[in-house]
């Protein structure tokens, strides 16, 4: 009998306020940040009520990071001190890396009736990345391709392989997996994973049962995961995902751990609290961005 991975914890978002008054639901952040890596932040940014987002993320800095906006239903208008600018909108991905310094605005708009869906990921660097010439990479919906099993589970691959079929997101520093799946009302789903990885599940819609441990050792159960629950596993080889008279949408995330000192306040990521010192010396001086734009 095959034995799956055993869930670390399950996590309840939790309500926060963000940027300018942008109210959100944060599931990673609050707590160690080592036992995400390479992982920093979720937050979930869904609301039907533009009070709650409309005032944004106005100008704000950030090193030693990279960010990963996934927007499901809305506008997000977006500018940086490279001059990118532009709308990200239903289905698309903003991968921006930091690097050793950027500045950047991201004004949510919302669509037609209100509503403005989205998540923004946080994925560390490495030390010897952390000072990297920052970019931008923008995908729209169409660029993001998808995998349709004979079961009616759906894959949306922003990130990695899945089944033969990659990402539009290639050559990120910490080679992450990022998948939005859909899975169908009555389905056991076998979700492979690579030993030594951390994987997370987020789950937005739905309700699912997570199998973890061995019925051959007696220690398998069930976990009922349903909207807003975040599932960090251990390590291990496979994740099995049952439903059962609901359907469920989750994204997952993994990566391969950085191992290495976090010394992180506010935007700047770095290793050691002297780097810290020094980007906040530097936005204060003046010398914080060091690529310019063209």
């Amino acid at each position: 009998m095959p034995s799956y991975r055993n869930i670390r914890k399950i996590i309840k978002a939790h309500p926060v306020i963000e940027g300018a008054g942008v109210h959100l639901q944060r599931a990673i952040g609050f707590d160690d940040p080592y036992q995400y890596d390479p992982f920093l932040l979720l937050d979930d940014f869904r609301s039907d009520t533009p009070s709650d987002y409309i005032k944004g993320f106005p100008w704000h800095p950030h090193r030693g990071i990279e960010t990963i906006t996934y927007v499901l239903k809305g506008n997000v208008t977006h500018e940086d001190s490279l001059r990118n600018k532009g709308t990200i909108g239903a289905g698309d991905i903003q991968w921006m890396t930091a690097g050793s310094g950027i500045y950047h605005q991201e004004m949510p708009e919302g669509s037609s009736d209100g509503a403005m869906y989205g998540f923004q990921l946080w994925a560390n660097l490495p030390a010897k990345d952390k000072m990297m010439p920052p970019r931008y990479r923008g995908f729209t919906a169409a660029d993001i391709p998808g995998v349709t099993k004979d079961d009616g589970t759906v894959v949306k691959v922003i990130a990695g392989t899945y089944e033969g079929i990659t990402g539009p997101v290639t050559d990120v520093v910490t080679s992450p997996e990022y998948y939005d799946i859909s899975i169908p009302p009555e389905k056991d789903v076998i979700q492979k994973t690579k030993k030594g990885t951390t994987v997370i599940f987020y789950v937005f819609d739905g309700e699912a049962y997570i199998e973890t441990g061995s019925a051959e050792n007696g220690n398998a159960r069930e976990e009922k995961v349903q909207n807003r629950n975040l599932i960090l596993f251990e390590d291990g080889d496979d994740i099995k995902i049952r439903t059962k008279e609901h359907p469920v949408r989750f994204l997952m995330m993994s990566g391969m751990p950085i191992k290495e000192r976090i010394a992180w306040y506010g935007p700047i990521v770095m290793n050691t609290d002297e780097e810290l010192e020094t980007a906040f010396r530097e936005l204060e001086d003046g010398s914080f961005v060091k690529s310019k734009a063209d």
